[in-house]
């Protein structure tokens, strides 16, 4: 599967199928929050923070792959990922774009 964040695939022709997208929403434990939370008191890159983030894109780029898959897509362009903040310490993930068939 081809995942592109333009709107295009160059030199190929693509017919749109649809938007696909995938999400999840994931925590860290109370002990890593914990400790993320005494980061924050002397600053810095919060470690634990960073490694569920790219997790969690991975799962959402993952569903949203599976449901272009299901479509018969060859390709999904024009990716985007958000993340919002659900609760303290939990984030959604989002990855979205629109499958296509390449010919």
């Amino acid at each position: 599967m081809l995942l592109l964040n333009i709107d295009h695939i160059p030199g190929s022709q693509i017919q749109a199928l649809g938007i696909v997208k995938g999400s999840v929403v994931f925590s860290k434990n109370f002990g890593k929050d914990f400790m993320a939370a005494m980061k924050t008191l002397v600053g810095g890159e919060i470690v634990d923070y960073t490694k569920m983030l790219n997790e969690a894109r991975g799962i959402a780029t993952k569903r949203m792959v599976e449901e272009a898959e299901a479509m018969g897509a060859d390709a999904v362009v024009n990716i985007r990922y958000a993340s919002s903040s659900v609760m303290q310490g939990s984030a959604e993930c989002i990855a979205y774009g629109t499958a296509v068939k390449v010919s």
